[in-house]
């Protein structure tokens, strides 16, 4: 099984008081089904992921993300 390197999210003021509050970027939303699918795309490739890839789809516009 290959691993995937998932991008990092600066986390700077997460949790200190009076922080104030940043808007979640699309690199560090859903990051589970993220890695799935960039597993799936590289070990089957694209067209055989589409549930993966739709799965990905539907957590983003659940976060509020326009996709």
């Amino acid at each position: 099984m290959s691993t995937v390197a998932a991008a990092t999210c600066d986390a700077k003021g997460a949790g200190e008081p009076g922080a104030e509050k940043k808007p979640l970027k699309p690199c560090c939303a859903c990051p589970e089904t993220k890695k799935a699918r960039d597993a799936c795309i590289i070990e089957k490739g694209e067209e055989n992921c589409g549930h993966l890839i739709e799965a990905h789809k539907e957590c983003m516009r659940a976060l509020g993300f326009k996709i």
